[in-house]
């Protein structure tokens, strides 16, 4: 027996080593065949494992140096160790507060709109679903977004936050934490691919248990703006287009790597600035832009004007501009809901293939010859 109890030693070491080896080089594996959902978003990577999900924002504000890494777990789900560290959400959930109107839109879509407890400033919201639900009561003003009403939020205690962040200083942001209420900082708003903005309903997917629901809504709208892509592929860019209007005592041109931008190169048309590199908008003056856009084909004014007498009120120099003067000024802002929520900033984002179609009907309308204007209007 003397000789016999090392073996057995060694043998139990062994198979426990081996035991350990083989759950380790399972978790590897798991890990290395374990692929990101995300095809278009460049700021959004989901992970999908055994029970819990690893969803990383990268880019959530302008200039960010670093991720936000969040675990959506499952009920019974265990999480590794070496993920305990960051912000678990349990899911699916069963209460939410969003502060962005672009959010709504993915809520309904997965038939979810009904888990939304609080919004800032909830007459910003269009949409005629969610209205309801408001005048009901069951969707709360929770005060504004740089100014989030934490004694609400508390005692409306929401599954989760789904918010933004402007830059790496907001107060905001960390009393929430501090006062226990658990927080998801999205970066939707940087995305300058249409799709890759759209794409953020899979976010909304895994957070409340409809991944497949979610990943069949954007195949649909990724076929769709496809589509509605190729209708213009073979078409000359032929319309020279201004966008922008006056802000004070500048005008923003999108640049030419923007979403607004992406939108008419997929459209087949010519703007004006598609060669200013970089994204979001380059403020100019009066002088310059008139200077570039004067014979303009087509203008797509930014603002809610309703009609070319309005736009001209603002501005009386605007009527230098051919685009005015032979009334081919189009605007994507003035469709409004009940509440005076902009149409256009809540479901553009996750419908660019409508986005898209009014696109090509302004600049190729024999090509859609039966399609009606989603967001875009003409001013007469």
């Amino acid at each position: 027996m003397r000789h016999l109890f090392p073996k057995l030693i060694f043998i139990s070491s062994f198979f426990i080593l081996f035991g350990c080896k083989k759950n380790e080089t399972s978790e590897v594996a798991k890990s290395e065949t374990a692929k990101n959902s995300i095809e278009y978003a460049s700021g959004l990577s989901i992970v999908k494992y055994d029970g819990y999900s690893v969803v990383t924002v990268s880019n959530p504000w302008p200039n960010s140096n670093k991720d936000l890494k969040y675990i959506l777990k499952e009920k019974e789900a265990k999480v590794p160790d070496s993920l305990q560290t960051y912000t678990t959400v349990q899911v699916p959930l069963e209460s939410v507060v969003v502060t962005s109107t672009t959010n709504i839109p993915f809520l309904e879509m997965l038939g979810v709109e009904n888990k939304l407890v609080g919004f800032p400033h909830t007459d910003y919201i269009s949409s005629e679903k969610t209205r309801v639900l408001i005048d009901k009561g069951f969707v709360k003003n929770v005060g504004q977004n740089e100014k989030l009403n934490i004694e609400q939020l508390i005692e409306l205690s929401p599954d989760l936050i789904v918010t933004f962040g402007v830059d790496n200083n907001n107060p905001m942001l960390d009393n929430l934490k501090k006062s226990g209420l658990n927080v998801l900082i999205q970066g939707d708003w940087m995305e300058q691919s249409p799709l890759g903005k759209a794409e953020w309903i899979k976010l909304y997917g895994a957070l409340f248990g409809k991944e497949e629901k979610a990943k069949e809504l954007f195949d649909k709208i990724v076929q769709s703006y496809d589509q509605t892509r190729k209708l213009a592929a073979e078409k000359t860019a032929g319309s020279t287009v201004l966008y922008g209007s006056m802000y004070e005592d500048v005008w923003y041109v999108a640049k030419g790597n923007s979403w607004v931008a992406e939108f008419m190169k997929d459209a087949h048309a010519n703007y004006l600035w598609a060669d200013l590199k970089g994204t979001g908008s380059e403020g100019l003056s009066f002088e310059k832009v008139l200077d570039k856009a004067k014979t303009a084909n087509v203008w797509i004014a930014s603002g809610s004007f309703k009609n070319l007498d309005e736009l001209q009120k603002a501005n009386p120099h605007y009527g230098e501009f051919d685009a005015f003067t032979n009334k081919k000024v189009y605007s994507f802002e003035g469709k409004r809901g009940a509440t005076g929520g902009t149409v256009y900033y809540e479901l553009a984002p996750s419908r660019p293939d409508l986005v898209l179609k009014d696109y090509i009907k302004i600049f190729h309308p024999d090509l859609l010859p039966g399609y009606e204007f989603t967001f875009a209007s003409k001013l007469n």
